[in-house]
């Protein structure tokens, strides 16, 4: 499900309706269930206009109710749609780069992955109360001395005979 992205929004425009649909991308009975749960209208009459500002300040203030932080040793898993602690509080560390990389462990409910991105400065604090083990950083294909080939279409010459 896509979200309505507030910063399209202009703050001194008038929206009807099926404008303000048009603009965020969503159905006109979805505006109407908007204006249902606390959208201010401009006044009662017809068409329905909603000023931009209004607009804007209740698509930001329903996505921050909407947000669920993580604390120290949780990570967000999109499958249960909540912050969770991994299981067996076990994670991996896989550095991205020198600076940065993902904490990751396995979903404690559902048993998919669950991802964290942390900065290697900020690995203690945010992996606390966890068993991290740092995994090494794969090589670029450009640096190494001897990349693998890519042997997945190599066929022997007897099977080119054969087919």
């Amino acid at each position: 499900m896509r979200r309505a992205n507030p910063r399209r929004v202009k703050i001194h425009r008038n929206y009807a309706v099926d404008e303000a649909a048009r603009l965020l991308g969503v159905h006109k009975n979805t505006v109407r269930a908007w204006i249902k749960s606390g959208l201010q209208t401009n006044d009662g009459r017809r068409p329905t206009l909603i000023l931009g500002r209004h607009l804007s300040t209740f698509l930001h203030n329903r996505r921050k109710r909407s947000r669920q932080p993580c604390r120290p040793g949780q990570m967000y898993c999109v499958g249960c749609r909540a912050p969770k602690y991994p299981a067996g509080q076990i994670a991996d560390y896989i550095p991205l780069s020198p600076s940065f990389g993902n904490l990751r462990g396995n979903c404690p409910d559902c048993g998919c992955l669950i991802h964290r991105r942390v900065s290697h400065k900020n690995l203690a604090a945010v992996g606390r109360n966890l068993q991290v083990s740092v995994a090494q950083a794969e090589e670029p294909i450009r640096d190494s001395a001897a990349p693998s080939q890519n042997r997945d279409f190599t066929m022997e010459a007897h099977t080119h005979e054969d087919a």
